[in-house]
């Protein structure tokens, strides 16, 4: 069986227990940027070896103050065969020619570790619009029903902030480990070459970092993760109490949300606190482990030089390159720490990234070219995920072109569910679905959605202007737009708004009122010319003359379309060829308006109290 053609349960990623229980790994979601890294190898290569370059050029300043050490106090030309050549043959003086060789070296550490800067940042950003787009592609693929549960704000975490914390650890992180280990690799050949004892002296001690590092890195891990759960809930309480302010504000429950966010601020600022304490520990160990190294050094080295075993300069050269070492090691402890970061937010990134739909096309699907000339529901059963009662009991019925089906009933009846099986946000638990007489997961999720027009019973516009809300991933005249528009009810009240099509509504259509909200959803629907148009609510906001007009025009503009509308309000759906009333997820009855009247059921009664009519009751 093709995947995503039934309901099986799959293991979501997504959430807090699968995250929490991975085992503690240094690095392991991590390494799973390196194939984004991959997609650029020229600025990969350059970055790397720019960065070794600038780390050779770093060290042979202190080789150079070494050589000159001692030709400064014993006349000695010491150093590397071809560098006393250099000198004997060069025009200027030993004097001026180390200083000339100390200044090249800084000058080709500001060019490379330039050119290293760029690449690996550009580098970051690349890979970080790569990420980003990855998971939102993820996010958009998954049904509707994946959002059911989950809150908006957790899921802008993850693509803001933990993105952005996986783009740090590719242009800063990965510098930082190019740095240790070509200082350490550079600092190690020049030193062993000049004192192999001096170098064991110097590099035996900082074997000792290495149970340091594990001790931190399988403490902290899950203390990261933690804030960077945190993180979402924080961002996702602040979404939730911006969108509903005036909710909030109506209900005066502005302390009681302010406790809300103190919660979830308290929890990150909590974990973050644990993990700096942690971190405070780990940093001061590596400074002791360098200590002991370098004291070490000064304490054998003399002995050495004071034997004859190495010259002035060269334990100079010690000296300044185990200086310049406490550098690598210090960043050492701030990348092992900005590396736990990476991969508590490298967990929850990729966890979106590997998110698959469970309603896909199959590799039998064909497109749905010709228009829909019918739709049928066969005995159909359905109930949500994660809940045991039963929405829909065995539903039947048949639409076809110039069909104007109306759905009423209670709230929870299950009218709107019916709505989202066609648009295939969920699958059936039993029964069928058929597009043209045949199962709807016969043809493609897009090409049917292309022959559907949907406003949904809380229209919603995006932020932009009017045109860009009907146009809407659509391609139209001037003349198709007024169209739309006109039929929608909507033309006038544009016309008259600042600057017509061009008016920005705000978010979510904030400067619309409903009932405007609704028509230009309705236009964006119709823009489609669909075949098949499927309104939930769609006209609980509109007053009663806005309604007849819409009505009229919808049904002067498509005899051939098939309309399948939800209302609690009856007059919307008094018209329909057929009129199913539904109770508890089955539907009691059905016929038109006139006959539904006359049998005194669901249908009559909700009419009588909808029109004042109270007589019979």
């Amino acid at each position: 069986m093709a995947r995503g053609a039934n309901r099986g349960e799959k293991v979501d990623p997504m959430t807090p227990e699968q995250l929490n229980e991975q085992s503690q790994v240094l690095g392991r979601q991590i390494w799973r940027v390196v194939p984004y890294a991959k997609r650029y190898p020229k600025r990969v290569a350059t970055g790397v070896l720019a960065n070794a370059a600038a780390r050779f050029f770093d060290l042979m300043p202190f080789v150079a103050i070494g050589f000159a050490v001692d030709y400064f106090t014993g006349g000695l030309l010491s150093g590397p065969q071809f560098i006393q050549d250099m000198i004997s043959s060069s025009p200027f003086s030993p004097a001026v020619f180390y200083g000339l060789l100390i200044f090249s070296g800084f000058f080709c550490l500001a060019i490379f570790q330039g050119i290293s800067e760029y690449s690996w940042q550009t580098l970051g950003y690349k890979i970080q619009h790569d990420l980003r787009m990855d998971a939102t592609k993820s996010l958009i693929a998954m049904e509707a029903s994946y959002y059911d549960m989950r809150q908006t704000g957790q899921i802008m975490s993850v693509l803001s902030s933990d993105v952005n914390q996986l783009e740090d650890v590719v242009a800063d992180s990965s510098t930082s480990i190019i740095r240790i280990a070509v200082t350490f690799l550079t600092a190690f050949i020049i030193l062993v070459t000049m004192s192999w004892k001096l170098a064991g002296v110097l590099f035996g001690p900082l074997l000792l970092i290495v149970p340091i590092v594990y001790w931190f890195s399988t403490r902290v891990q899950r203390k990261y993760r933690k804030q960077r759960e945190s993180t979402g809930d924080i961002h996702a309480v602040l979404e939730n109490l911006i969108s509903g302010i005036s909710v909030v504000q109506a209900y005066n429950a502005q302390d009681w949300e302010a406790k809300r966010v103190e919660r979830d601020s308290g929890s990150y600022r909590d974990q973050a606190m644990g993990a700096s304490k942690d971190r405070n520990r780990f940093v001061p160990m590596i400074y002791v482990v360098a200590g002991i190294a370098f004291g070490l050094l000064v304490s054998a080295g003399g002995f050495l030089a004071s034997e004859g075993e190495i010259t002035t300069g060269q334990l100079v050269t010690f000296l300044l390159i185990s200086t310049r070492m406490t550098m690598p090691m210090f960043i050492f402890g701030i990348l092992i720490n900005q590396l736990q970061r990476g991969e508590a937010a490298a967990r929850r990134v990729f966890a979106v990234v590997d998110l698959e739909p469970k309603i896909i096309d199959t590799e039998e699907s064909e497109e749905l070219t010709e228009e829909i000339t019918s739709v049928e529901f066969r005995d159909v059963y359905f109930t949500y995920p994660n809940t045991t009662t039963k929405v829909l009991n065995g539903i039947s019925f048949i639409a076809e072109g110039g069909d104007f089906l109306g759905i009423m009933g209670h709230t929870g009846a299950g009218k709107t569910t019916i709505l989202k099986l066609l648009m295939r946000y969920y699958l059936p638990d039993s029964g069928e679905v058929l597009i043209n007489g045949k199962p709807i997961s016969h043809y493609t999720l897009d090409s049917v959605r292309d022959k559907i027009g949907f406003v949904s019973q809380e229209p919603f516009l995006f932020y932009g202007t009017v045109r860009e809300n009907v146009v809407y991933n659509q391609e139209a005249s001037e003349e198709e737009l007024q169209s739309a528009l006109e039929l929608a009810g909507a033309w006038e009240f544009v016309q008259d708004l600042e600057q017509k099509l061009d008016t920005m509504v705000g978010d979510r259509g904030a400067k619309l009122s409903g009932g405007q909200r609704a028509r230009v959803s309705l236009a964006r629907a119709l823009l489609k010319q669909p075949s098949l148009l499927i309104l939930d609510e769609a006209s609980s906001a509109l007053d009663a003359e806005t309604e007849r007009r819409i009505q009229e025009n919808l049904i002067a503009s498509g005899s051939d379309r098939a309309t399948i509308a939800v209302a609690h309000r009856l007059s919307t759906i008094r018209n329909a060829d057929e009129i199913l009333s539904m109770v508890d997820g089955a539907v009691v009855e059905r016929g038109k308006h006139d006959d539904l009247i006359s049998a005194g059921g669901v249908y009559s009664s909700q009419w009588t109290i909808q029109t004042g009519d109270l007589a019979g009751l």
